[in-house]
Order: structure tokens, then sequence, then C-alpha cells
């Protein structure tokens, strides 16, 4: 039996406005000069954020934090695909999560996390197959309802 909850690969709740409110402050504060730690726990409060505006804000400061820091790319990685899968970009975030894997096969954080990807991947053309077909069935019937309404109007009486 799975011991983790079913979303264990998505961080915890989301921080509340006043403990978000200290890394902001925190992060304004240091201003030109901003340190790696406090972009990252900042950028990280954004990600667990359920606002979208914090969770592009904490992408867009991770991305930046990825390539000022090597030493934080594994965190950063894992975050970035959260932020992306909150957002619905699960092509980024299978991206960043299959990066992961490379180098934590076993991780089973990522392992969830990837698999609820591919999830929403599936269900998103599993439902474009459904319109399609029901859009092809569509113009079909509408091709034909005009023979079928000729057809009824010639032989009523």
């Amino acid at each position: 039996m799975n011991s983790m909850a079913k979303e264990d690969y998505l961080p915890g709740n989301p921080l509340s406005d006043a403990e978000l409110k200290v890394l902001r402050d925190q992060y304004e504060q240091e201003g030109e000069y901003v340190s790696l730690q406090v972009r990252f726990n900042y950028a990280w409060g954004l990600i667990k954020s359920n606002r979208v505006s914090d969770q592009q804000e904490g992408v867009k400061l991770l991305t930046q934090v990825f390539k000022d820091a090597p030493q934080r790319r594994r965190e950063c990685l894992y975050y970035l695909s959260v932020g992306s899968f909150k957002l619905g970009d699960y092509t980024n975030a299978r991206k960043y999560c299959d990066i992961l894997l490379e180098y934590e096969p076993d991780n089973r954080q990522v392992t969830q996390l990837r698999q609820a990807i591919e999830d929403k991947l599936n269900k998103g053309k599993y439902l474009l197959g459904a319109l399609l077909f029901q859009a092809n069935i569509i113009q079909r019937v509408s091709w034909a309802w005009p023979l079928s309404v000729a057809l009824l109007l010639s032989v009523w009486p």
C-alpha cells in the first residue's frame, strides 16, 4: 500500500499572507543584491501560493536561481516542475521531472509528480480526441441534415 497521500508530490499548504509578506519583505529589503537563499525562499513561497500571478513570479525567480546557482539546481528543478504543473504547463513540468529522474530515478516524490503530469496530459489528449470525434459527427450530420429535411418534405402530404 502506498504510504504517501495522493498529492504528496505537491508542497504543503500555501503560506499565509503574513508569512508570504515576510519573505517578500526580505526579498525587497535586499534590493539589487538579493542573496540566493532569499530569492529561493521567496520563489518557494510564491510557488506554494494558490494565486496564479504568484506562481508565475515564483517560476520566473526559480528560473533565475537555476541559472545562477548550480548547487541549487536539484531543488530548483523540483519546484519549477511543481510550479509549471500548478500553472498547467505540463510540457515543461514533465521536462523538469525527467531531468531530475535521470539523477534520482528512485525519488518517489518526483515519480508521483511525473505520473500526475502524465495523467493530466493523457486526460487532455482524451478530451481533445473526444472533441474532434464529436466535431466530425456534427460535421457529417450537418451536411446530411438539409438532405434529410428535403427528403421528409418530399414525402410529407
